[in-house]
């Protein structure tokens, strides 16, 4: 299995709500920056590669029908080469609300490595350097951040062809998700996951 389906938007786009509507729809496994977490001896090496500049997309992703959130949005370019007949989901919201989700959550965790536990700092400077390849300087004003925002979502749409391109705002619920995959959208609410207060839930069980 390969992801048939692939996540363009970065951390708090409302990706993880994606990941579980993905899976809830057959997508899945769906990989997200938690499978890193979770699998620190296998697939953060894979990532250190892959940022090195030798990706083996093949074993990174095995087993896995979708992929979301970084460290995966920060490869789009390279993703549409190695899977030129996926689909492509953009998250997005308002550059503004972005900034301010991003730096209460990823852009504090990674300030603050030295606080963290040791075992997970070489999974946050992978994390800052995918961050920072995708076009963010971790640590820059909110309207920096919010103005980077709007820069690579611009940036997406130039590299992935509008016809596998789903530009989405988790607010709208199923039905345009569903459509672009052609599929039923489910009688059931669309997942609503991952609020700042739930991030920081994550990341003490990735550091426990």
């Amino acid at each position: 299995m390969q992801p048939q389906i692939i996540g363009t938007g970065v951390g708090r786009t409302g990706t993880y709500s994606l990941k579980l509507a993905l899976e809830q729809l057959g997508f899945g496994p769906c990989y997200h920056m938690e499978e890193v977490a979770k699998n620190m001896d296998t697939h953060l090496p894979r990532w250190q590669a892959a940022l090195a500049g030798d990706p083996d997309w093949q074993t990174l992703y095995q087993g896995y029908g979708s992929a979301v959130d970084w460290p995966t949005s920060g490869f789009y370019r390279e993703l549409y080469a190695a899977y030129p007949n996926a689909k492509f989901v953009l998250t997005v919201r308002s550059p503004e609300s972005w900034a301010a989700s991003f730096g209460e959550t990823i852009n504090a965790l990674i300030g603050s490595k030295e606080k963290a536990p040791p075992p997970m700092w070489e999974w946050l400077d992978m994390a800052k350097a995918v961050i920072e390849r995708t076009g963010f300087q971790v640590g820059s004003s909110p309207e920096k951040m919010a103005e980077d925002f709007s820069k690579h979502t611009a940036a997406v749409k130039a590299a992935i062809p509008a016809s596998q391109l789903l530009v989405f705002e988790v607010a709208q619920g199923w039905q345009p998700l569903c459509d672009f995959l052609q599929v039923n959208a489910p009688d059931s609410p669309f997942p609503r996951s991952n609020n700042r207060e739930e991030f920081w839930e994550l990341v003490k069980g990735a550091a426990s």
